[in-house]
């Protein structure tokens, strides 16, 4: 189904002789808050659209190129002719070039070629292009986005699912190295039905409430993982065309999981074929490269100062929610964007009009960014990537905060890596680096990350992180599960981790799914299945996870033993759970663990247990509780603790 223009406007009256009719969708006003950036929907008028002009059929093109003396659309149509298919620039000298080709079909490869700052001439696909060449191609394509969704169900639904006293347990996922239809060939990929068939059902039964995709939008070259983006309109076309990606989300909604895609708007790559100097000069990207160059990845910082560089960002977010059906966005390198010396050493940075080093342009975006999101889709997520001690991420624009729904701990993920790298018998020396996220978990609405980057470039699986022999790297491993899942906040697994990959995560191939022949890591998949389900299933673990209410430290004096003993607490008080946490390989019977207020009946989880690949050896079938002081009302607790395992009592 085409888009139709409403009324056809005495202004745009065309001569229909022309090989391209002057005709504009734009308003007046369109063109001034897109100026301002204030313009959020431009993907409904920039780009290029299959509409109906004086009764011929064909399709309309949009673009901003405002050091341009020429653009022109050209492609297979017209054998790549320059200057043949000119577009109009505005009257009003907004930079804007558009115009209407009667008889343009959907389904057309195009670019534009431009003649820009001193003559310079380029040929550039389309910034608002819904579909993109597969790669090594580079010209976009005309399409048509109609999609029937059949998730009105979760749609009606998905606010209490995504809601912060909701549970958040999501599975990062490359779509690409998931699996492959040849395992060895990079050059291969499954189509995104053939995932979906798959991956669905995959994430269903591991009990995830939600699946983060990397970024799906265009990109040019795979060794990215799609974090260097051209197409910020377009679902790459590696796997199909964005319909294809529609139906994925829309299997994920109707399995009651939501999704949950990153988004890159700190920066873009240099191919010659995107947004870098587009009209021959610094169009997207800051002209001053102590502001324009990220020295990190090769790549380029947007303007945020420019009104047309925000309403272009802010509407590529808005277009993902509103044509995609999303459930959230994950920002990535916010603190790329906050930070002026980013990356940068002395000399090579200039601090902001008050002396700081805060990108003020780039903070007003992120505020605006959110506020537009949760304005406009009041029960999605917006979740920040975000390093560094940057205050109020996650706090109301209204309180001077970010304004996101969540943020990464990166904190968090870093001491717990480090902690349980340690061979356990000095982990006695290092409970406070283990402690230390609880001491401001409730800061900002965290999500506990373990995501790609860190089991890539040398850093080896999680598996091998963990000390010790072949069973004790799995009991540890299985340890920090269960720590993971029952610390305050969000939790996100990327692909593999769930069964213990042997290699590090490489792009061009995919998961060992050999491993699930092997006991060890079928039974690892159980562990976190399990998890999965607890987190699901006991308000205590999600309830208050952002906020005081949710934790409290029941034993922190056993730092010889390495046992560490702590309450997570729901909204009703017979919902809590008391974890105990043996850090050493010592089996410790008849432990005893002083209570207050109330005693705890049902061992519910051990990570020890033989379905996960543990011993069996030591469980709790009955907890024996002794009241000791009734007038404080302190109960002592004689548990049975297994070697580097974790419990869960209610």
């Amino acid at each position: 189904m085409a888009e139709t223009i409403p009324k056809y406007e005495e202004k745009n009256f065309v001569d229909t002789s022309k090989l391209v009719w002057n005709y504009s969708m734009l308003t007046d006003e369109d063109v001034r808050n897109y100026q301002q950036g204030s313009h959020y929907s431009l993907y409904k008028k920039f780009g290029s659209h299959s509409i109906q002009v004086n009764g011929k059929w064909g399709v309309y093109f949009c673009v901003w190129a405002p050091n341009g003396t020429s653009v022109s659309v050209i492609g297979n149509f017209n054998h790549w002719k320059k200057r043949e298919y000119e577009l109009y620039p505005r009257w009003d000298k907004s930079g804007i070039w558009e115009g209407f080709i009667p008889g343009f079909k959907l389904g057309e490869a195009y670019k534009y070629h431009i003649v820009g700052y001193h003559g310079r001439e380029t040929d550039k696909g389309d910034p608002f292009a819904y579909f993109w060449e597969k790669r090594p191609q580079t010209a976009t394509i005309t399409w048509d986005m109609y999609y029937e969704w059949k998730d009105d169900e979760w749609m009606k639904k998905r606010k209490k699912h995504n809601a912060l006293d909701a549970p958040w347990s999501v599975y990062e996922v490359h779509l690409a190295s998931w699996m492959r239809p040849d395992k060895f060939d990079e050059e291969t990929y499954n189509t995104y039905d053939q995932i979906t068939e798959r991956l669905v059902p995959y994430v269903k039964e591991m009990g995830f409430t939600h699946v983060e995709l990397m970024p799906v939008m265009e990109h040019p070259f795979d060794g990215s993982w799609g974090y260097q983006c051209t197409g910020f309109f377009a679902a790459t076309s590696r796997f199909g065309d964005p319909q294809g990606l529609m139906r994925m989300i829309e299997a994920f909604h109707k399995a009651d999981i939501g999704v949950v895609l990153d988004w890159v708007p700190s920066h873009f790559p240099y191919d010659a074929h995107g947004l870098f100097m587009f009209d021959g000069t610094h169009t997207y990207e800051y002209a001053d490269m102590r502001k324009g160059f990220h020295p990190d990845w090769n790549s380029y910082i947007f303007n945020y100062k420019r009104g047309e560089v925000k309403s272009f960002l802010i509407s590529s977010a808005r277009f993902w929610f509103d044509l995609f059906h999303i459930d959230g966005i994950r920002v990535d390198a916010v603190s790329s964007m906050l930070k002026l010396n980013y990356s940068r050493d002395e000399g090579e940075w200039e601090p902001n009009e008050h002396g700081g080093d805060g990108n003020l342009e780039a903070i007003d975006f992120i505020k605006d960014l959110n506020q537009t999101i949760f304005r406009d889709f009041p029960d999605a997520q917006t979740i920040a990537e975000e390093a560094t001690d940057w205050p109020g991420v996650t706090k109301p624009t209204f309180s001077n905060g970010l304004g996101f729904g969540m943020k990464w701990m990166m904190g968090w993920m870093h001491d717990t890596l480090d902690y349980f790298e340690f061979d356990p018998v000095e982990r006695k020396f290092h409970q406070d680096k283990f402690g230390f996220s609880l001491m401001y978990y409730y800061d900002e609405n965290f999500m506990l990350p373990l995501s790609h980057d860190e089991v890539v470039h040398g850093k080896s699986p999680m598996l091998f992180k963990m000390p010790g022999d072949e069973w004790q790297k799995a009991a540890n491993l299985r340890l920090l599960y269960t720590y993971m899942w029952t610390h305050p906040g969000g939790k996100l697994l990327f692909m593999g981790n769930e069964f213990g990959q042997t290699t590090e995560w490489n792009y061009k191939s995919e998961l060992d799914w050999h491993l699930l022949q092997h006991e060890k890591h079928r039974k690892l998949k159980n562990c976190v299945t399990d998890l999965n389900k607890l987190l699901n299933g006991e308000p205590a673990l999600y309830e208050n996870q952002f906020n005081i209410y949710g934790f409290e430290w029941v034993d922190l004096n056993h730092r010889e033993e390495s046992v560490i003993v702590y309450r997570r607490k729901g909204k009703a008080a017979a919902d809590d759970l008391l974890i105990i946490l043996n850090m050493t390989p010592v089996v410790r019977n008849d432990w005893e663990i002083y209570v207050r207020e109330k005693t705890y009946q049902k061992e519910i989880f051990n990570s020890d247990k033989t379905i996960y690949w543990g011993t069996g050896n030591v469980y709790n079938p009955d907890i024996r509780s002794e009241l000791v002081d009734k007038e404080q009302k302190i109960y002592r607790l004689k548990i049975n603790l297994p070697a580097l395992a974790g419990l869960i009592l209610k």
